[in-house]
């Protein structure tokens, strides 16, 4: 973080803003246990219905070199109902990790601040932080939370009047698949309906491992189980024969035949678990050990491949200690509950994560938008094997040619994942040895990708040195 030297205070309207126009309530001078840097952080609340008392946190972290040169990226996580403050800011792209006895951070040297600012929000209301005074808000879908998205955008924009005109990219892993598209959508029906004045100035969109079509995505799971041996040929040929995954509904995952209920059931019986699912290389994390060297403030237990597998419970530790709330300006209305990574209690529609995300693709697409859709090709809850499909079935629809064929991408001269693009506005890559949360998974080869998103540059073909 820049060292807070604050040259002067304006007060406009009531309001105290830096010099800079932002707004220095909400600046945090230092987290606890932070590394010394030189860029600046932001955190607090936007209002999005004073009515109802709903409001949603937020975390910005400016670029470390050249902040005012580079374009604003906002990162939502998934879930429905998943922390992009635990998620994509402490656990994967942003500029901290915990440290592993939980009371520190360390530096993240492949954080996505390398390139741009980065804006994480804690949506929808009752997600983290984010709350409401209305319990009736915490019954929410789709629709919903894409409009308040909109709406705190443009009241985030009244404290940081300078980013009005930035590129803008919206970026997100899982259930992103359906914010960001549907975050994109309703933007662009905002400049739509507002001919003259302020425009948001979308510039492209890139979600990592994203629910797109429920039902081609849950038998991609199945699919990956068998094709990395997780699963036997014979439990492998029952769920082919006897699934018909069309069926497959979010609200009642069961409403298949019997045959096929028993086969999914061997299945992941088989699968078990002691398997990460989500990274199904990486260890599992055994936190009843994990948090007794916690509360003793004694390392935790560090694992192979050089990836925390415990990072998710020391980040619900550190996130819960009273001194790092107070630091962000979070929990200003002390929460009858701790700060966890998803949210317990929020009633999200069982209806919406069957919506077919495709026909948002397209529309976006057609509206002149970069799409750069990756895949972790280590994750077995969103795989790749139904992404990619998915992917080509909208380049078909959109008389998409393909122009870079499937091939491989490199990273400081290794292989980095596969990558096929359909025009200039339409790629599809993988990242090689990444779960379901790239960045947190491979996060060099993470950083290459949005790096490579960011300046509209096809990811390398040789093994020369490049980004």
């Amino acid at each position: 973080m820049r060292k807070c030297w604050i040259v002067g205070i304006l007060i406009v309207l009531g309001t105290t803003i830096g010099v800079e126009g932002y707004p220095i309530e909400d600046l945090v001078e230092r987290l606890p246990g932070q590394p010394k840097v030189n860029f600046r952080q932001y955190a607090g609340y936007v209002d999005i219905d004073v009515k109802h008392g709903r409001s949603l946190f937020y975390y910005f972290v400016e670029a470390d070199h050249h902040p005012h040169k580079k374009p604003l990226t906002l990162w939502l996580n998934g879930g429905p109902g998943c922390s992009s403050i635990g998620g994509g800011a402490f656990t994967e792209l942003g500029p901290f990790y915990p440290k592993s006895n939980g009371r520190g951070l360390r530096i993240n040297s492949k954080s996505w601040n390398k390139v741009s600012n980065l804006l994480f929000v804690e949506s929808p209301a009752g997600v983290g932080w984010s709350y409401s005074n209305t319990t009736s808000d915490y019954t929410i879908g789709d629709d919903a939370t894409a409009n308040d998205m909109v709406s705190f955008l443009l009241k985030w924009y009244e404290k940081f009047p300078s980013y009005r005109q930035r590129k803008l990219f919206l970026t997100g892993e899982s259930y992103a698949g359906h914010y960001i598209p549907q975050l994109a959508n309703a933007i662009l029906d905002y400049n739509s309906h507002h001919s003259s004045g302020f425009k948001f100035n979308i510039k492209g969109l890139a979600i990592g491992n994203p629910l797109l079509k429920l039902d081609r995505d849950a038998q991609a799971t199945y699919e990956y189980f068998w094709s990395h041996g997780m699963i036997s040929d014979e439990i492998g040929l029952a769920l082919t024969h006897e699934c018909d995954f069309d069926d497959y509904t979010y609200e009642n995952p069961h409403n298949l035949s019997k045959s096929c209920n028993k086969a999914i059931i061997d299945a992941n019986k088989i699968v078990g678990e002691y398997i990460n699912i989500y990274d199904v290389i990486l260890d599992v994390c055994y936190p009843s050990i994990l948090q007794q060297e916690l509360k003793l403030k004694k390392m935790a237990t560090k694992i192979n491949l050089g990836v925390d597998v415990c990072l998710s419970y020391e980040n619900d530790f550190y996130l819960n200690l009273p001194e790092v709330q107070k630091a962000l300006h979070a929990n200003r209305t002390s929460l009858p509950y701790s700060w966890s990574m998803c949210s317990d209690f929020l009633n999200y529609s069982l209806s919406d994560p069957n919506i077919d995300m495709l026909p948002s693709l397209k529309r976006i697409v057609q509206n002149h938008i970069p799409i750069w859709i990756y895949s972790g090709d280590q994750d077995s809850v969103v795989p790749l094997l139904g992404t990619r499909t998915l992917i080509r079935e909208l380049a078909h629809d959109l008389k998409f040619k393909i122009t870079d064929p499937y091939r491989v991408w490199f990273h400081k001269g290794q292989v980095g994942g596969w990558v096929t693009e359909y025009g200039k506005l339409l790629t599809f890559a993988t990242v090689r040895g990444a779960g379901h949360m790239v960045p947190y998974g491979q996060p060099s080869r993470a950083l290459h990708l949005f790096q490579s998103f960011l300046s509209g540059r096809r990811l390398p073909n040789t093994t020369r040195p490049s980004i």
